[in-house]
Parts: C-alpha cells; sequence; structure tokens
C-alpha cells in the first residue's frame, strides 16, 4: 500500500483553541481513515520564544513569531486560525492568496462586509475553508435533527436556544480584545453557536427581534485606569423559522455560574426535544404516542449507534468530549480537501452566522422585525 500524501499544516495562534485543534488534529488521524496523513508543520504565536515553547508542547516541527512567513512557506497546504477575531480577515486573505486551504475558528470576522469579502477571495482562489463550529458534529445533534426531518415531532411550533457561560461575569476582569468592537460581543462570540445549531436543526430563519445589552460598561484596562465597552454582555433573538416555527435564542456572557450552558428545546405536535451541552452525550426525547401515566422525557445515550461515537469507544455510555467533536470536525474537513464531500462548514455557512448577527443587531437598535437577507 503506498503512503498517504502529507497534507502540511500551519497553526496560528497557542491557546485555548489552538490547543483544542491540535488535539483534534491527533486525534482524527488516530481514529478515522483519512484521505491524508496530517503534518503539524509550523505553529507561529507573538513571539519565537512563544511559538517555540509551543511546538515542543504540541508537537510542531518548526516554530515562527512571524505569522506571514508561516503563509508564505510553499511547504504548507493548511493555514488554521486560532487568533483574535479582529485578526481573522488579515490572515485568512493572507492565505487564501498564498493558494492555502483556510480552518478559521468563529466569527468568521466581526462585519459581514469582512465575511463576504472572505467567501467571495476562496471561491475565485479554489481553496476549502472551514469555520470552527464544532459542536455541529454531535452525534446527538445529528440525531436530532434526523428525528425532526423524519417527522418524529411532528410539525415544529416552537425552539429555544440559549449559550450561556461566565466568563465575563466578574465586573472587575481586564477589557479583553473579546471587549472591542472588533471582537463582536457576547452575540457574535458565542450566541452564534446558538444561531448555527438552530438552522442546522429547524433550516432558514427568516426574521429576527433583537434585544443586545451591555450591563458591564466599563472594565478596567490593565494600566491603572478603566476602558468603555461597548460591546452586548448579553444578546437575544425573537425567531421565525421558514417552516413555520418561531423560538427564540440567547447568547450570554455574564451568567454567573453557567460554564457551558449550550442547550435547546424543541416543541412539536407529536413530541418534543430537549439537549444541554454541559451533559451532551444525552438527547432528552418526549413522545406524545406514550400512553396516559407512561408519559415523561426520556434520556437517549450516545453509543455507537449513533456515528462516528464507535470510533471513540465500543460502549454506550462511556462518552465522548469536547475535543472529540473537534476531531469529528476535522475529519469532514480534510474530506472534503480530498473532494470526498462538499464543505461540512465553509466561509459561506460562517457568513450566513454572521448576517443572522447584523440583522439582529440591527433589529435591536431599530426595536423592529427584520428580515434576514438570504
Amino acid at each position: 500500500m503506498s503512503e498517504k500524501a502529507a497534507l502540511r499544516i500551519g497553526l496560528i495562534g497557542t491557546g485555548f483553541m489552538g490547543k483544542a485543534h491540535v488535539f483534534g488534529f491527533a486525534t482524527a488521524q488516530k481514529v478515522f481513515d483519512l484521505p491524508y496523513r496530517l503534518e503539524l508543520h509550523t505553529v507561529a504565536d507573538v513571539s519565537e520564544d512563544a511559538a517555540m515553547r509551543a511546538a515542543a508542547d504540541f508537537g510542531f516541527a518548526n516554530a515562527t513569531g512571524d505569522w506571514r512567513s508561516l503563509i508564505s512557506n510553499p511547504e504548507i497546504d493548511l493555514i488554521d486560525i486560532t487568533a483574535p477575531n479582529a485578526l481573522h480577515k488579515e490572515m485568512a486573505l493572507a492565505a487564501i492568496a498564498a493558494g492555502k486551504h483556510v480552518y478559521c475558528e468563529k466569527p468568521l470576522a466581526p462585519l459581514v462586509s469582512d465575511a463576504r469579502e472572505m467567501v467571495e477571495a476562496a471561491a475565485r482562489a479554489g481553496v476549502k475553508t472551514q469555520v470552527g463550529f464544532n459542536y455541529l458534529c454531535n452525534p446527538m445533534l445529528r440525531l436530532a435533527r434526523e428525528m425532526i426531518a423524519a417527522g418524529e415531532l411532528g410539525e415544529i411550533r416552537g425552539y429555544r436556544g440559549l449559550h450561556a457561560e461566565d466568563y465575563m461575569a466578574d465586573a472587575s476582569a481586564a477589557f479583553t480584545f473579546r471587549h472591542d468592537a472588533a471582537g463582536g460581543g457576547a452575540l457574535a462570540d458565542i450566541g452564534s453557536h446558538a444561531l448555527a445549531t438552530a438552522e442546522f436543526l429547524l433550516g432558514p430563519i427568516t426574521t429576527v427581534m433583537g434585544d443586545c445589552v451591555t450591563l458591564i460598561s466599563q472594565r478596567p484596562d490593565g494600566q491603572g485606569g478603566t476602558r468603555a465597552v461597548t460591546v452586548d454582555d448579553v444578546g437575544r433573538a425573537f425567531l421565525r423559522f421558514a417552516n413555520g416555527a418561531q423560538g427564540s435564542i440567547e447568547g450570554n456572557w455574564i451568567a454567573t455560574g453557567r460554564k457551558m450552558q449550550h442547550d435547546f428545546e424543541i416543541y412539536g405536535t407529536k413530541g418534543a426535544l430537549a439537549f444541554s451541552q454541559e451533559r451532551f452525550n444525552e438527547l432528552h426525547f418526549f413522545s406524545t404516542t406514550d400512553r396516559p401515566g407512561r408519559r415523561g422525557f426520556r434520556r437517549i445515550e450516545a453509543s455507537p449507534d449513533h456515528p462516528p461515537y464507535g470510533r471513540f469507544c465500543v460502549a454506550p455510555g462511556h462518552q465522548i468530549g469536547f475535543n472529540d467533536l473537534k476531531a469529528i470536525e476535522v475529519e469532514g474537513y480534510v474530506r472534503a480537501i480530498a473532494g470526498e464531500i462538499p464543505e461540512p462548514y465553509g466561509f459561506s455557512a460562517g457568513l450566513r452566522i454572521q448576517t443572522l448577527v447584523d440583522a439582529i443587531k440591527k433589529s435591536s437598535v431599530r426595536q423592529e422585525w427584520l428580515d434576514v437577507p438570504t
């Protein structure tokens, strides 16, 4: 058997998400029969020393303090961007211009116009793209979508989606890149996951009514002063879907006590579904066909019956984890690069989410329902 061709990866950014991506690459190569051999070629960080430490920790062959040199390196095939949100556009466009495939964390870009420019550039260059919405790779979400499509819930009447965490709940915590206008705010940062999940399950959102609020208006600037915060701490919206369903979503980064409440509830004429990311190996299903006295939400536990769970564990109830979702995301993207499948969640999908975020923010300012451009 001939050796697989290498797909050589360059990573920009070595924080939490950078590490998660590295775990995703490493695990995907072990549990899936990928069309390429993944090679961790070069990592870029804010300085040469930081990059060298990351290379040693993560297993990259090379390190650099200059992300531009990483992108221009002809040996690298794929640029993986986990840098701060405001840098995504510049880095992605440079990578596309160099003919590289681009894997970018969300949000794709703070502005819809920037995201559209990135989509158009990738299409002209013919490169493959991926945006990091790995929660959609959960076998339980795929099962939920299958059940909805099969009519097991009947006609969908209502939807409630929520992504709540508390990493910005402390008002004394310092101003970060996420508080900059270019960072996007809670709606773009984590509400985008709630929006992506809503459309993944129920299809296109057509109309929105937004309410975005800033509750911590100033934060320490790290130099003895304070800095004004203008982005939203909480972003909410009422939604209308093309299939006639209605519902709501919320993105909230000051939800005290919550660490990963990426939840949804779906109500239909024949049944309902409930899910929480804090217990993401479970999906809860209520069916009206159960006889009186026996009705209630029953737990469906993730197992090898829900692909690709079985690639990670042969037994039900043992559970997969967050980094395994990244591995599933990587597997789909690598197959898209090989031409085996369409892009699972490319830049055009990332643009769609930014379009929804933009419409919700505009609706919040205008205090009126707005149609979402298609």
